[in-house]
Protein backbone atom coordinates (compact mmCIF):
# COMPACT_ATOMS: atom_id res chain seq x y z
CA UNK A 1 0.00 0.00 0.00
CA UNK A 2 1.49 3.11 -1.25
CA UNK A 3 1.84 6.29 0.80
CA UNK A 4 -1.43 8.12 -0.68
CA UNK A 5 -3.51 4.65 -0.07
CA UNK A 6 -2.41 5.42 3.63
CA UNK A 7 -3.63 8.34 3.99
CA UNK A 8 -6.75 8.46 2.41
CA UNK A 9 -7.47 4.92 4.73
CA UNK A 10 -7.53 6.77 7.91
CA UNK A 11 -6.61 9.91 9.86
CA UNK A 12 -2.99 9.54 11.88
CA UNK A 13 -3.82 10.68 15.54
CA UNK A 14 -0.64 11.12 17.49
CA UNK A 15 0.01 12.18 21.02
CA UNK A 16 0.51 16.14 20.94
CA UNK A 17 3.83 15.51 22.76
CA UNK A 18 5.19 13.85 19.28
CA UNK A 19 4.49 16.92 17.38
CA UNK A 20 7.13 19.66 17.26
CA UNK A 21 5.52 23.07 17.62
CA UNK A 22 6.68 24.00 14.29
CA UNK A 23 4.50 21.69 12.67
CA UNK A 24 1.24 22.64 14.12
CA UNK A 25 -0.34 25.52 12.36
CA UNK A 26 0.35 28.89 14.41
CA UNK A 27 -2.78 29.97 14.03
CA UNK A 28 -4.31 27.19 16.03
CA UNK A 29 -1.80 26.14 18.07
CA UNK A 30 -3.27 27.38 21.79
CA UNK A 31 -6.38 25.89 20.40
CA UNK A 32 -5.14 22.15 19.84
CA UNK A 33 -3.37 22.23 23.06
CA UNK A 34 -5.77 23.94 25.90
CA UNK A 35 -6.44 21.13 28.17
CA UNK A 36 -9.67 23.11 29.16
CA UNK A 37 -13.07 23.18 27.83
CA UNK A 38 -13.29 23.91 23.89
CA UNK A 39 -17.19 24.44 24.83
CA UNK A 40 -16.33 27.18 26.95
CA UNK A 41 -14.06 28.95 25.36
CA UNK A 42 -16.01 29.17 21.86
CA UNK A 43 -18.60 30.52 24.38
CA UNK A 44 -16.29 33.22 25.32
CA UNK A 45 -15.09 33.55 21.63
CA UNK A 46 -18.44 34.32 20.42
CA UNK A 47 -21.14 35.42 23.36
CA UNK A 48 -25.25 34.92 22.74
CA UNK A 49 -24.83 33.44 19.58
CA UNK A 50 -22.54 29.86 20.34
CA UNK A 51 -24.70 26.92 19.45
CA UNK A 52 -24.94 23.56 18.77
CA UNK A 53 -26.25 21.87 15.32
CA UNK A 54 -26.56 18.12 15.67
CA UNK A 55 -25.62 16.52 12.61
CA UNK A 56 -26.85 12.91 13.70
CA UNK A 57 -26.45 10.63 16.74
CA UNK A 58 -27.10 6.81 16.51
CA UNK A 59 -25.84 3.42 16.96
CA UNK A 60 -22.98 2.12 14.84
CA UNK A 61 -19.40 0.38 14.63
CA UNK A 62 -16.67 2.74 15.56
CA UNK A 63 -13.65 3.34 13.13
CA UNK A 64 -10.50 0.47 13.71
CA UNK A 65 -8.91 3.70 15.21
CA UNK A 66 -11.38 4.62 17.64
CA UNK A 67 -12.11 1.21 19.21
CA UNK A 68 -8.42 0.94 19.43
CA UNK A 69 -8.38 4.26 20.99
CA UNK A 70 -11.13 3.00 23.77
CA UNK A 71 -10.00 0.14 23.94
CA UNK A 72 -12.96 -1.98 22.70
CA UNK A 73 -13.19 -4.98 20.27
CA UNK A 74 -13.56 -3.91 16.76
CA UNK A 75 -16.86 -4.44 15.68
CA UNK A 76 -18.74 -3.74 18.81
CA UNK A 77 -21.61 -0.83 18.44
CA UNK A 78 -21.41 2.42 19.93
CA UNK A 79 -23.25 5.56 20.10
CA UNK A 80 -21.92 8.39 17.58
CA UNK A 81 -23.02 11.52 18.00
CA UNK A 82 -22.13 14.28 15.07
CA UNK A 83 -22.24 17.84 15.53
CA UNK A 84 -21.11 21.15 14.64
CA UNK A 85 -20.17 24.17 17.11
CA UNK A 86 -21.36 27.30 15.90
CA UNK A 87 -21.27 31.12 15.79
CA UNK A 88 -24.16 32.13 14.72
CA UNK A 89 -25.39 29.80 11.53
CA UNK A 90 -20.91 29.21 10.83
CA UNK A 91 -20.12 26.21 11.66
CA UNK A 92 -16.45 26.16 13.73
CA UNK A 93 -15.83 23.33 14.86
CA UNK A 94 -16.56 19.97 13.61
CA UNK A 95 -17.36 17.18 16.77
CA UNK A 96 -17.73 13.56 16.64
CA UNK A 97 -18.32 11.36 19.83
CA UNK A 98 -18.08 7.88 20.02
CA UNK A 99 -19.87 6.47 23.42
CA UNK A 100 -19.08 2.24 23.27
CA UNK A 101 -22.54 0.37 24.51
CA UNK A 102 -20.72 -0.58 27.68
CA UNK A 103 -20.29 2.62 28.70
CA UNK A 104 -23.91 3.55 28.28
CA UNK A 105 -24.76 2.84 31.87
CA UNK A 106 -25.12 4.77 35.55
CA UNK A 107 -24.27 8.42 34.64
CA UNK A 108 -23.48 8.28 31.11
CA UNK A 109 -27.21 7.15 29.99
CA UNK A 110 -28.18 10.40 29.69
CA UNK A 111 -25.76 11.23 26.71
CA UNK A 112 -27.99 10.02 24.61
CA UNK A 113 -30.31 12.62 25.20
CA UNK A 114 -28.37 15.96 24.74
CA UNK A 115 -29.82 16.81 21.90
CA UNK A 116 -28.46 20.49 21.15
CA UNK A 117 -27.09 20.90 24.20
CA UNK A 118 -22.82 20.93 24.38
CA UNK A 119 -21.72 17.65 25.40
CA UNK A 120 -18.51 19.71 26.97
CA UNK A 121 -20.57 21.82 29.74
CA UNK A 122 -21.58 18.30 30.73
CA UNK A 123 -18.51 16.93 30.65
CA UNK A 124 -16.24 19.68 32.62
CA UNK A 125 -18.98 19.80 35.12
CA UNK A 126 -18.57 16.29 36.38
CA UNK A 127 -16.36 16.52 39.18
CA UNK A 128 -15.02 12.65 38.55
CA UNK A 129 -14.42 13.46 34.66
CA UNK A 130 -10.98 12.26 33.91
CA UNK A 131 -8.95 13.11 30.56
CA UNK A 132 -6.78 11.05 28.71
CA UNK A 133 -3.80 12.47 26.50
CA UNK A 134 -4.96 14.76 23.81
CA UNK A 135 -3.74 13.40 20.50
CA UNK A 136 -3.60 15.49 17.42
CA UNK A 137 -4.05 14.79 13.53
CA UNK A 138 -4.08 16.96 9.98
CA UNK A 139 -6.65 15.28 8.14
CA UNK A 140 -6.80 15.64 4.54
CA UNK A 141 -9.49 15.26 1.75
CA UNK A 142 -10.63 11.53 1.09
CA UNK A 143 -10.25 10.81 4.49
CA UNK A 144 -13.62 9.35 5.94
CA UNK A 145 -13.18 12.08 8.85
CA UNK A 146 -12.59 14.98 6.52
CA UNK A 147 -15.70 13.76 4.11
CA UNK A 148 -17.44 13.74 7.79
CA UNK A 149 -16.60 17.12 9.09
CA UNK A 150 -16.78 18.91 5.46
CA UNK A 151 -19.81 17.27 4.47
CA UNK A 152 -22.39 20.55 5.30
CA UNK A 153 -19.78 23.14 4.04
CA UNK A 154 -20.37 24.64 0.73
CA UNK A 155 -16.34 24.74 0.18
CA UNK A 156 -13.99 22.43 1.52
CA UNK A 157 -10.17 22.93 1.37
CA UNK A 158 -7.20 21.63 1.75
CA UNK A 159 -5.93 20.10 5.31
CA UNK A 160 -7.72 20.60 8.27
CA UNK A 161 -6.63 20.11 12.12
CA UNK A 162 -8.13 18.37 14.87
CA UNK A 163 -7.51 16.66 18.33
CA UNK A 164 -9.26 13.76 20.33
CA UNK A 165 -9.27 12.81 23.66
CA UNK A 166 -11.00 9.85 25.77
CA UNK A 167 -12.70 10.90 28.86
CA UNK A 168 -13.28 8.50 31.50
CA UNK A 169 -16.47 8.88 34.04
CA UNK A 170 -17.23 6.65 36.46
CA UNK A 171 -14.37 4.75 34.78
CA UNK A 172 -16.16 4.53 31.52
CA UNK A 173 -14.62 5.89 28.52
CA UNK A 174 -16.15 8.06 25.98
CA UNK A 175 -14.10 9.44 23.00
CA UNK A 176 -14.12 12.90 21.78
CA UNK A 177 -13.04 14.54 18.42
CA UNK A 178 -12.87 18.19 17.87
CA UNK A 179 -11.96 19.27 13.97
CA UNK A 180 -11.07 23.34 13.48
CA UNK A 181 -13.08 23.67 10.20
CA UNK A 182 -12.04 26.40 7.94
CA UNK A 183 -14.18 29.23 8.71
CA UNK A 184 -12.78 29.26 12.65
CA UNK A 185 -11.35 32.54 13.13
CA UNK A 186 -8.19 30.87 15.18
CA UNK A 187 -5.93 34.35 14.24
CA UNK A 188 -5.85 37.29 16.99
CA UNK A 189 -7.94 35.21 19.80
CA UNK A 190 -7.51 35.74 23.34
CA UNK A 191 -5.22 33.67 24.67
CA UNK A 192 -6.43 30.21 26.41
CA UNK A 193 -8.33 30.49 30.42
CA UNK A 194 -5.38 28.17 31.43
CA UNK A 195 -2.91 30.75 30.12
CA UNK A 196 -4.63 33.49 32.31
CA UNK A 197 -4.61 31.81 35.66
Amino acid sequence: MNTLDTRIAASRWRPHSLYLRAAIPRRLCSWLLDPASLTLRLQGLCPGKFGVRLLSQGWAVPRLDEARALGVRHGERALIRQVHLLCGDHPWVYARTVIPATSMHGRLRRLAHLGTRPLGAMLFADPGMQRGPVELASIGPGQPLFTDATRHLQQPTGDIWGRRSVFRIAHKPLLVSEIFLPQFPAGGVASPAWKNR
